[in-house]
Formats: C-alpha cells, sequence, structure tokens
C-alpha cells in the first residue's frame, strides 16, 4: 500500500495542468453547492481492489459502482453499493421490475455519463441532462457517514458526507434515488439454508 497525501478541495490552480474538464467540472459544481470534500491524486485505478488502500487513507468504506441496462438497452441503471457486497443480477432485478440485466457498454457509459470503464461514479450523473440513467442506492450506503467516489476519472478519489451526496449533489442535478435492499452472502445462505 503506498503512501497518499490527502487535500482539502481542488486542486490548487497552477498544478491543475493536465487534468481532463469532466474532472475539473465536478469540483466546479461541489464548490459552486458548497459541499465539503477531500480528494487524494493516485494512479490509474481500474478495479475496486485496486482502490483499497486510497479508501483506507480517506477513512471510508469502498463503494461499488456498477452501470447496468436491460437487455433491450432502453433502461440504464447506476448501482451504487457496499464493496464487500457481491452483486447477483436477480436480487436487483426483482425489486425494480427489470429482468435480464447486464453491464452496459463503455459507449453508453461515456454517452450518458461522460466516463469511461474504471471511472464510473454518481459524479457522471452531472453529465446526464437528459435523465437516461436511473441512480440506484444500497440502503446499507446510508448506514455509513462518509461517501467516496473517483471525480470522473479514476486518478483521483473524493470523500463528502454521504446526507451531501443525497440531500445537495442529487437534487442539483436532478436525479432521484430508488433505494433498493441487496442480501449479503451471509443472508443469501442464511436463506438458502432454510429452504431446505
Amino acid at each position: 500500500m503506498g503512501t497518499y497525501q490527502i487535500y482539502h478541495g481542488r486542486p490548487v490552480q497552477n498544478v491543475i495542468g493536465g487534468r481532463k474538464d469532466k474532472e475539473l467540472r465536478v469540483y466546479d459544481l461541489l464548490d459552486e453547492l458548497g459541499i465539503s470534500y477531500d480528494r487524494i491524486d493516485h494512479e490509474e485505478m481500474m478495479t475496486i481492489e485496486a482502490c483499497h488502500g486510497v479508501d483506507r487513507a480517506l477513512g471510508i468504506h469502498i463503494c461499488k459502482n456498477l452501470f447496468l441496462c436491460n437487455r433491450q438497452q432502453t433502461q440504464f441503471y447506476l448501482l451504487l453499493l457496499p464493496g464487500e457486497k457481491k452483486f447477483h443480477t436477480k436480487d436487483l432485478s426483482a425489486q425494480i421490475g427489470s429482468a435480464r440485466l447486464s453491464f452496459a457498454g463503455a459507449d453508453a457509459m461515456e454517452r450518458f455519463l461522460d466516463i469511461t470503464p474504471g471511472s464510473v461514479s454518481v459524479m457522471g450523473l452531472m453529465n446526464d441532462t437528459e435523465r437516461r440513467v436511473q441512480l440506484l442506492v444500497d440502503r446499507d450506503l446510508l448506514k455509513e457517514e462518509w461517501f467516496g467516489c473517483h471525480p470522473c476519472m479514476n486518478t483521483s478519489s473524493i470523500r463528502m458526507k454521504t446526507q451531501d451526496m443525497l440531500t445537495l449533489f442529487l437534487p442539483a442535478v436532478g436525479h432521484e434515488v430508488v433505494y433498493v435492499d441487496l442480501p449479503d452472502d451471509e443472508e443469501t445462505e442464511k436463506a438458502c439454508a432454510s429452504m431446505k
């Protein structure tokens, strides 16, 4: 695990060079909304496993961000769930009434959220001006005081209060949450055992 420097707020103006506009727009919006956040800059991280050290440094529990769609690719979803939970499509499909969920392609991800694989983040909803993506949040995330994500680029990670994300950021970008209750593996094993 590397040693990470935590910064409060956006990068300093004179060291912004090399950052993409999509990342800077995240900081602009958070600042405009008065949302306080901390940031760590790091090497590109493509998987949830790679993010564990950064999340420990930020003092947060890792959050999975999954970009999904139905079979016809007419409905798109961004699912946020605790990092330790395993995702099973059948558990979610029943709750949202959408059968045959799968991972959406990189083209849809870029078209609707202006993000690329490895950078999936709730912050991308600021780019979904046509409201094509439905946000789904596992209720277990509500237990966490802090929420962490990428600022639309997987070379930085930010943390903010979970309540600021839910009550300030989401209304500002015009997205409502559909809450879901996804079982963890322990609950699934108990349910299967009771059926035997």
